[in-house]
């Protein structure tokens, strides 16, 4: 990985860290009630309305995509969590333990990123950003599939697996916001 995309990503990153801990002073982790499927359907309703501003070109609430594509990373990470720990019927969680379960997510999926830049040489970056809302509606409906199948796949990856590729998606789609789009 190039040092710029090591810190492009970095920077969505530390955006993306800023929001979960502000919210979480807010509302505390009441995230914690919500079961993975839930959490499934938050993702999309955030990637279903990117695609809605990205095919009418307008959006009638004053937020802009680049806002859901941080919730779509925040909120994947928290849904690893809850595959993780389970839900719970208690929802206050200890804040600086959510802050490291969060950030452990954020950098398994850089690390994923890392192996597979290697392999594709950052083809990514000549990628539209609406591929990448493209293929996180892809990974939701593949997610939704393998929660009606009790999580049970025969060859495919697991759910952490597709909300880490969520994760790198819609980081890259934020670097090309927040860096513009490159064209190797």
């Amino acid at each position: 990985m190039s040092q710029k995309t090591d810190q492009q990503f970095e920077h969505v990153i530390a955006v993306c860290k800023d929001i979960f801990e502000k919210k979480m002073k807010d509302y505390g982790t009441a995230w914690r009630i919500l079961r993975p499927s839930s959490m499934t359907d938050q993702i999309f309703i955030k990637a279903q309305r990117i695609r809605s501003i990205e095919t009418k070109g307008v959006s009638k609430i004053d937020e802009g995509i680049r806002s859901e594509f941080i919730g779509i990373i925040n909120y994947a990470s928290m849904a690893i969590i809850q595959l993780e720990l389970g839900t719970s019927d208690q929802p206050e969680m200890d804040q600086e333990e959510a802050l490291k379960l969060y950030l452990e997510n954020i950098y398994k999926a850089k690390n994923l990123m890392l192996n597979k830049n290697h392999d594709y040489d950052e083809a990514w970056r000549s990628m539209r950003t609406s591929s990448f809302t493209d293929l996180i509606l892809m990974k939701l409906h593949r997610t939704k599939q393998i929660e009606d199948n009790q999580g049970e796949t025969i060859i495919s990856e697991g759910i952490d697996a597709n909300y880490l590729d969520m994760i790198n998606y819609a980081i890259f789609a934020m670097i090309q916001l927040d860096f513009g789009v490159e064209n190797n």
